[in-house]
C-alpha cells in the first residue's frame, strides 16, 4: 500500500545540512514522547489515533446516525480548531458542488460561531427557517464569544421550530468533562455530550469527537481517517530513524530555510481546490503553534493554478523571503480526457486524448521548476489519493511535524497566549462586567 511521501528541494537544503540536525531533531522527538518539553500537559494528541477503541467509534457513529435520520442540516458551532479540522476533511471529501445536490444520504453541514457577522447569522437563520436541523456545539468553556453567541441564537430557533423536547435530542455538546457553561447547560438540558480532554488543544483536536462527529455526520468513514493517522503515528514514531521520519525531515528543512536562509514565509500550495480548507487548518496549526517570542514562520496558502493568475507574479519575482510546500495528489478519483475539436480554434488539439490531470500535473511541475529557478525553495508532500485514509496520514504528519518544529525553534508549540489580547480589548469596549478598569483605560486611550 502506498503512503504519503515528503520530498525536499535538495538545491536549497542539502542532504548533508539536513543530517546535521539529526541529534537535535531526535532530542525534540524524545522530548515529545517523554513529555519533558514545553507544553507537555497538551500532548494528548500524540498517541490519540492508536488509542481510539470500538466503543468510542460506535458512540460517535450512533450519534451521527441519529442526526442523519433526523436532520436535513446540521450546524457545527465552533471557532478555530473547533471547526477547521472538520471542515477541512468534509470539504476535501465532498462533491465540489455539494450544496447543489438534491439527492442526499447525509445532512448538509454548515458552520456558525466562527465569526461575529450579523448578516451571516441572519442569513443562516433565514436558511434554517423551513429546515429540520440539529446542532453540534463545540466549546471547552461554553463562554467563548463567537460560538456562545451563535449557540444562543440557534438554540432558541431550534426550540421554537421543533419544540424543546426534540431540540434536546438534536443538540450535541462537545465540551469539558466536568466544568464550564456548556457542560452545565448540557447536564441541565440532558444533551448528549462528548468530551474534549484537557490535554488536547483545539488545533490538535481533529481526531477527537470535535472533528470525528461532524465528519461522520457528513457521511464519511472516520475509521479509515483514524487508521491513516494511526499508521503515520507509528511511521513517524520515536523508534523511526531520523532519515526515514517524514515529520522530522519536514520540520528540519523548514527550520533550516527560516533560520539560516532567511525564508520567513511558508506558502502551502495545492493544485486541487478541495484542499483549500486543509490549508486553512494548517495555517492555524503552524501560526498558533510557532508564532511566539517574536519568532516563527508566517504561514500562508494559495490554490493553484487559480492563484497563479493573481499571486504568481509576486511569488516568482517579489521579495525572496518565501518558500513553498506543495501538497500533490498522485491519482485523481475521476477520469476526464480532453476531446478533439475539428476547428481547433482554441489551439488545444495538442492536448486531445490526454487526461485533464496530466495537464494539471505538468502545470504543477512547471510551476515548481519556475519557482525554484526564481529562488523559491519547494518542498513536496505527495498523497497517493484523496480519501479518508490518506487525509488521516496527512493530518497527523503535519501535527507531529509541528511539535518537532516548535521545539527546534525553541518555543512552546502548545500554548497561545497572544490570542487573548483582542478578547480583553473587545470585552472592555463592550463593557463586560468585571472589566471596568480595562474599559476606563481603553476609553482613555481612544480619546
Amino acid at each position: 500500500m502506498e503512503h504519503i511521501q515528503f520530498f525536499s528541494d535538495k538545491s536549497s537544503v542539502s542532504k548533508e545540512k539536513i543530517a546535521e540536525y539529526k541529534e537535535k531533531a531526535n532530542q525534540c522527538i524524545s522530548a515529545l514522547h517523554e513529555g519533558t518539553g514545553k507544553g507537555n500537559d497538551f500532548l494528548g494528541w500524540l498517541h490519540l489515533p492508536s488509542s481510539i477503541d470500538e466503543t468510542q467509534f460506535a458512540e460517535i457513529e450512533n450519534t451521527a446516525k441519529l442526526l442523519q435520520d433526523s436532520c436535513e442540516v446540521v450546524v457545527v458551532i465552533g471557532i478555530g480548531g473547533s471547526y477547521l479540522g472538520a471542515k477541512a476533511v468534509i470539504d476535501a471529501l465532498s462533491n465540489s458542488l455539494d450544496w447543489l445536490q438534491k439527492v442526499r444520504k447525509s445532512p448538509i453541514i454548515v458552520y456558525a460561531g466562527h465569526n461575529i457577522s450579523e448578516d451571516y447569522l441572519f442569513e443562516l437563520q433565514e436558511f434554517l427557517k423551513d429546515k429540520k436541523f440539529g446542532i453540534i456545539s463545540i466549546s471547552k468553556s461554553g463562554t467563548t464569544t463567537e460560538p456562545a453567541l451563535a449557540f444562543r441564537l440557534l438554540k432558541t430557533q431550534l426550540e421554537e421550530q421543533q419544540g424543546k423536547a426534540q431540540a434536546q435530542k438534536l443538540i450535541i455538546a462537545i465540551t469539558d468533562r466536568s466544568k464550564g457553561a456548556l457542560r452545565k447547560l448540557a447536564e441541565q438540558e440532558g444533551y448528549k455530550t462528548f468530551v474534549i480532554e484537557d490535554n488536547i488543544g483545539g488545533r490538535y483536536s481533529v481526531l477527537t469527537p470535535v472533528g470525528l462527529l461532524p465528519i461522520a455526520t457528513a457521511g464519511f468513514d472516520i475509521r479509515q481517517l483514524v487508521a491513516g493517522a494511526a499508521f503515520m503515528e507509528s511511521y513517524c514514531g520515536v523508534e523511526t530513524p531520523f532519515e526515514k521520519n517524514l515529520a522530522a525531515q519536514y520540520a528540519v528543512v523548514r527550520n533550516e530555510l527560516y533560520q539560516q536562509k532567511g525564508k520567513k514565509i511558508e506558502i502551502l500550495v495545492n493544485f486541487h481546490p478541495k484542499l483549500h480548507y486543509v490549508s486553512e487548518w494548517w495555517k492555524q496549526l503552524y501560526g498558533e503553534s510557532e508564532g511566539k517570542d517574536h519568532k516563527g514562520i508566517f504561514p500562508a496558502a494559495v490554490d493553484f493554478t487559480t492563484d497563479l493568475h493573481s499571486m504568481g507574479q509576486w511569488i516568482q519575482e517579489g521579495e525572496r523571503s518565501i518558500f513553498e510546500t506543495v501538497i500533490s495528489i498522485k491519482k485523481p478519483n475521476h477520469l476526464k480526457t480532453v476531446p478533439f475539436d475539428t476547428e481547433n480554434l482554441d489551439g488545444l488539439n495538442y492536448l486531445a486524448g490526454k487526461r485533464v490531470d496530466e495537464v494539471n500535473k505538468m502545470a504543477e511541475l512547471g510551476t515548481m521548476i519556475a519557482h525554484v529557478d526564481g529562488d523559491v525553495p519547494n518542498l513536496k508532500v505527495e498523497m497517493p489519493k484523496l480519501n479518508e485514509y490518506y487525509l488521516g496520514e496527512l493530518l497527523y504528519f503535519f501535527e507531529k511535524a509541528c511539535g518537532i518544529s516548535g521545539y527546534l525553534l525553541g518555543v512552546n508549540p502548545f500554548d497561545q497566549p497572544g490570542v487573548e489580547a483582542y478578547k480583553k480589548n473587545m470585552f472592555a469596549l463592550l463593557e463586560k462586567p468585571g472589566f471596568e478598569k480595562e474599559t476606563k483605560a481603553i476609553m482613555e486611550k481612544l480619546k
